[in-house]
């Protein structure tokens, strides 16, 4: 049963994962209703965070006493900057469409 379990390169094995979520996402997000759309963000910002703290871990290792590799530590600063932007816009965008249900005067 070992020669099962070391039949599939590790790097394929997550390449495939990472291209099935991507066709998830792109299904999931392009079949809700515009109704549904404000709660879709909250969830999105929701996700980055958790994006923020893998980002921050993997940017900071260094810092705590290990040593990673240089590509991760930038890619962690990548990820860390996209997530960040991807937050702050998703405030904007829920502060801009609340904005527009308030009652003019």
């Amino acid at each position: 049963m070992d020669h099962i379990a070391t039949a599939v390169d590790p790097f394929v094995f997550r390449l495939s994962i990472f291209v099935l979520a991507v066709f998830v996402g792109y299904y999931v997000v392009w079949s809700v209703t515009p109704a549904l759309h404000t709660p879709l963000m909250s969830v999105t910002n929701a996700i980055s965070s958790v994006i923020v703290v893998g980002a921050l871990l993997a940017v900071g290792v260094a810092l705590a006493g290990g040593s990673g590799p240089i590509w991760a530590r930038a890619l962690g600063f990548l990820a860390l900057v996209f997530a960040a932007v991807n937050i702050f816009g998703g405030f904007l965008v829920t502060q801009r469409m609340l904005s527009m249900y308030k009652k003019k005067k």
